[in-house]
């Protein structure tokens, strides 16, 4: 018998990870995890609430002919916070694409080398490129006040601006978790997976 739900859900993720190799987490990533976790759940409500808009837009459209800028502008941020919202949460879950034709044949270590090649080389600069060209970019439209350039639109376009640098810095979190485990997995985990 297991000794917890939360346990055992850890260990279901790890198996699916690697087909029955678990890959070892630290306390570190463990945390960082639960952070994603917790707020990829929260950021799930946006696609619930982007279908309310979605219909509300739609009826005010063809019941009342009646369109809002301001609806049609809240659903891309919302489509957009979601989906870059859910970027990391992916990476958490191990649920992001893969080229399974190749994966599927590789061994669970040389799947783990290939995770620690591709987060190091690939994942980690190019969001580290993203953040370097977006925070500049969120900067320049807070201080000039910038607006939606279509009458009636939403203001403050630096709030969804924000979300591209804010989806990364959470991106690259999961990134850093992922290679804590991978790096445990390859080298030795020195901190049980455990209880603190």
């Amino acid at each position: 018998m297991s000794e917890s739900p939360a346990l055992d859900n850890r260990q279901e993720h790890a198996n699916l990870e690697t087909e029955g190799t678990p890959l070892p987490d630290t306390a570190l990533s463990r945390r960082i995890e639960a952070a994603l976790e917790s707020i990829g759940r929260a950021l799930s409500w946006v696609w619930l609430l982007l279908l309310g808009v979605v219909v509300l837009n739609v009826t005010l459209r063809y019941v009342f002919s009646s369109g809002r800028i301001e609806l049609e502008e809240a659903q891309w941020h919302l489509y957009a916070v979601g989906f870059l919202g859910a970027l990391a949460y992916c990476v958490k879950n191990d649920s992001h694409i893969r080229v399974d034709v190749l994966s599927e044949r590789f061994s669970p270590r040389m799947r783990a080398w290939v995770d620690l090649y591709g987060i190091l080389l690939l994942a980690l600069p190019f969001c580290a490129l993203v953040l370097y060209f977006s925070v500049p970019f969120v900067v320049e439209s807070y201080s000039t006040g910038e607006i939606s350039v279509s009458p009636g639109g939403l203001p403050g376009r630096f709030l969804i601006k924000s979300a591209l640098p804010l989806s990364f810095l959470l991106l690259v979190l999961a990134f850093l978790a992922r290679l804590m485990r991978v790096g445990g997995f390859l080298f030795g985990s020195p901190i049980p997976s455990g209880k603190d």
